[in-house]
């Protein structure tokens, strides 16, 4: 059967537990060089995997292995959740072999991500974490640890964005969908552009036998950033919730057709009605019910969105002020 399966180094179930409030650590500084922009009109990929493989790192458990990326010079990495898995402390291989020992500060679990704080070396190199959403068809340079093969480059396009993939918590997270091959170990690594900068973390594959079929997902990089955030603050990792039940329109159309409203939620509140088509959140067209589910869940608790209805004909917007999933 055709399954989606993280991108880690054995078996281990992507997600297993509710999401933790962590405590932040004290950072530490060192001297840090950091990854400039890589543009070599003959050889891109090759001047990014230059660039870049450097802040990518190998991260070891006592059950397998998966790969990270050093995203703070005061030594904080990012990884998946279920890369560490239970862990509290990791082994994490530098590009030059050379290894120490990393703190879990925490985990997401429902967007997959993980920080990991080591103590920075002198010369070690931070990626560049790209600012601007990336875009079909552009060029795609995935780096991490296949099969245990450290620093292993492949390359392809980012083959779609915002593409909501569900995971075993029940949770929808907009993905960056990438052709450039990833298999088991890849998890955690980078997903470059062409000018060095970090699009998006390495997640999961899409495939029949647990390896590269062409169709890989990773978190896009501003999530993993806000994941990454919150977990070092030691803030909670609430997801919003909306309490409705919808489905895609039956007559080609897009959008999330309101099936029920849960009494007493956010929908209920703000009006949503049975029936209701839910077209845009916040100005932004739904494709349909799966990508609402994500846009939701992207938020926060008390975050306030504007939705765009189609009520029998007649379109409006109202305002909802999102509850915690979860109760």
């Amino acid at each position: 059967m055709v399954a989606l399966v993280g991108a880690g180094w054995i078996g281990r179930d992507l997600l297993v537990e509710e999401p933790a409030t962590v405590t932040s650590a004290a950072a530490m500084s060192a001297p840090t060089a950091v990854i400039p922009a890589a543009i070599d009109a003959d050889e891109p990929i090759a001047a990014v995997a230059a660039a870049v493989a450097p802040a990518v790192v190998k991260v070891e458990t006592t059950s397998g292995l998966g790969s990270g990326v050093i995203y703070d010079a005061s030594g904080l990495v990012l990884s998946n959740a279920h890369v560490v898995g239970s862990a509290t402390s990791v082994n994490v291989v530098f590009a030059d072999g050379s290894s120490t020992e990393g703190e879990v500060l925490g985990v997401d679990e429902l967007t997959d991500v993980a920080v990991i704080r080591i103590a920075p070396p002198e010369d070690m190199t931070v990626a560049t974490m790209a600012s601007e959403s990336p875009v079909v068809g552009q060029i795609a340079i995935a780096l991490g640890s296949p099969f245990g093969l450290e620093q292993t480059v492949t390359s392809g396009v980012v083959s779609a964005v915002g593409r909501p993939v569900d995971n075993p918590q029940g949770a929808i997270v907009e993905m960056l969908q990438t052709d450039a091959p990833i298999n088991p170990g890849n998890s955690g690594g980078a997903l470059a552009d062409r000018a060095g900068q970090i699009i998006g973390i390495n997640t999961l594959i899409y495939s029949q036998s647990g390896e590269n079929n062409g169709i890989g997902f990773a978190i896009p990089i501003q999530t993993a950033l806000d994941a990454a955030e919150r977990i070092v603050n030691g803030e909670t990792l609430e997801r919003g919730f909306l309490g409705v039940s919808t489905q895609s329109p039956t007559d080609g159309s897009i959008g999330a057709v309101v099936a029920s409203v849960e009494p007493g939620a956010a929908a209920e509140d703000a009006g949503l009605e049975r029936g209701d088509v839910i077209v845009s959140v916040d100005g932004d067209a739904l494709r349909d019910s799966t990508e609402l589910a994500g846009r939701i869940q992207s938020h926060q608790p008390g975050d306030i969105l504007t939705l765009e209805i189609d009520r029998d004909g007649d379109t409006s917007t109202i305002e909802v002020m999102l509850d915690r999933l979860g109760g």
